[in-house]
């Protein structure tokens, strides 16, 4: 039975929807993953090969929150200084001033992170967690809604660096973008093709979002109960991906608690008012998957960290 304090999550989805397929053609599946990110302030990992409109999304995204966007593109040369700022000589002040980088924005789009070296790659890492920067013995707030949206090419291109797993997992989901159904690419050529003019002016009529909505919808989503055998159902998947044979790293603490979380938001986005366990089937892919470690031998066969994932559901019993 849906609760009358469900619609606040529903609300934002199909706001969220018509604001993002202003611009964005065929990305329903990545609208669902954004809101749950949105809600619970996670952060969200975009994989696909060049040129599938991931940038598009994240600024369509930045812009219907009504927020600052920024976009830092991931060199083998970026140095940490360079997206978190530097400490500047001020002759009016009579001192060094932080002259902040391109990580304070409300969304960021680190594009291709993967990259980046791992020293810039680590520099991230404090500001996903714990939303604030050091530099220079100071500590410096990011913004309270602080998103950072990163892409990066499937692992075989040429001058990546793998993320850590510490990164990884910092990252509440990631959405695997493929190439667009047919009906959606003739839509992208038909309704693109023709535009000669700058690329900005797509941006125009995307609306803002209401500011107090993702607060009610974060509130509803507090609303919605788990019962202790669905925390079971979670524990047992993770303990389940820890010990499978075809995997030499499973899912973390900090990945199980992920799911549960997407869970909720995914139970209060269909109305519901408890948490089944279809709600954590539907989100395992997104929250699961770039968090496990394929053996070499296992990937050497074809595995793949989503194919394990549908493995793990399927084998895992479901509680009554």
């Amino acid at each position: 039975m849906a609760g009358s304090h469900d619609a606040p999550l529903q609300q934002l989805e199909s706001s969220l929807a018509r604001e993002l397929g202003r611009v964005v053609v065929g990305a329903e599946t990545s609208i669902r993953a954004l809101v749950i990110a949105l809600v619970a302030r996670g952060h969200v990992l975009v994989q696909g090969v060049p040129g599938l409109g991931k940038t598009l999304l994240a600024k369509t995204l930045a812009r219907s929150l009504g927020g600052e966007f920024k976009r830092i593109q991931g060199t083998p040369d970026l140095m940490p200084s360079d997206i978190i700022g530097v400490h500047v000589f001020d002759e009016s002040q009579r001192g060094f001033v932080f002259r902040p980088g391109p990580l304070f924005a409300d969304v960021v789009l680190v594009d291709e992170i993967n990259r980046a070296g791992p020293k810039t790659q680590s520099a991230l890492l404090e500001a996903m967690e714990e939303r604030q920067v050091s530099a220079e013995r100071h500590v410096f707030p990011l913004p309270p809604d602080f998103l950072v949206l990163a892409t990066q090419n499937p692992r075989e291109f040429e001058g990546t660096y793998p993320l850590p797993e510490s990164q990884l997992d910092r990252f509440m989901l990631r959405i695997d973008v493929n190439y667009p159904e047919r009906e959606a690419e003739t839509e992208i050529l038909t309704r693109y093709g023709g535009m000669l003019t700058a690329a900005g002016t797509v941006m125009d009529g995307v609306g803002v979002l209401e500011r107090s909505l993702l607060e009610r919808a974060r509130a509803a989503a507090e609303r919605i109960h788990v019962a202790d055998a669905l925390m079971a159902y979670v524990l047992d998947l993770a303990r389940a991906s820890r010990e499978h044979l075809r995997l030499s790293l499973g899912l973390s603490t900090r990945g199980a608690l992920a799911l549960v979380k997407a869970a909720r938001i995914t139970a209060g986005l269909r109305g519901g008012d408890f948490v089944t366990p279809d709600d954590v089937k539907a989100a395992s892919v997104w929250v699961m998957a770039h968090r496990l470690v394929v053996t070499p031998e296992a990937a050497l066969e074809g595995s793949t960290d989503i194919e394990i994932v549908r493995k793990l559901l399927a084998e895992t019993p479901v509680p009554r």
